[in-house]
């Protein structure tokens, strides 16, 4: 998995009744992935194990949105997310995602669960794809990765704030 991976522009479809589903541990390295997940992703149950969850991340995924996602999680809350995913192959996927803290019998939380289902292509098309090219190109706008992760993560949050709205709600009112 070391070696990088080029996307193709070809995209992966799974059914709507279908769902990927993985667990990493704190840190994000993949502790259990099911069958569907390994097929879609192209990678054996072997080359996902201890990996970072991120192995399945596409370039053209905006860096604020995971840094949201991270933050929900670190405050203990659920968060949805679209999410495109590149193959071993560097054909992409897109996703639904649910992700959750995993807790033990204490309450601790020992790492994540992610349950994902295909999107809408309306979604997808009509609000998704415009609004992480636009925060994409103000990531990548910035010569300081910083920089650029900050400027879109505020961008992000305009967005929201003109919508009047939470990004929970927003993701979940789509």
């Amino acid at each position: 998995m070391a070696q990088r991976i080029m996307p193709t522009g070809l995209e992966r479809h799974f059914d709507p009744g279908e769902m990927l589903v993985s667990k990493t541990d704190m840190k994000g390295r993949i502790t259990y992935c099911n069958q569907l997940f390994r097929t879609i992703a192209g990678y054996s149950n072997k080359e996902l194990l201890g990996q970072p969850h991120s192995c399945v991340r596409h370039p053209d995924m905006p860096r604020a949105v995971f840094k949201h996602l991270w933050a929900a999680l670190e405050a203990r809350r659920e968060v949805f997310a679209y999410v495109k995913n590149m193959a071993s192959n560097g054909d992409h996927y897109w996703v639904f995602a649910h992700v959750t803290p995993s807790l033990n019998g204490s309450g601790q939380v020992i790492g994540y669960h992610s349950a994902r289902r295909a999107p809408e292509r309306s979604i997808l098309s009509d609000v998704i794809e415009p609004l992480y090219r636009d925060l994409r190109a103000i990531e990548n706008g910035e010569d300081n990765r910083k920089v650029g992760l900050q400027k879109s993560t505020n961008r992000l949050a305009d967005i929201l704030e003109e919508k009047r709205t939470t990004y929970d709600q927003f993701i979940l009112t789509l």
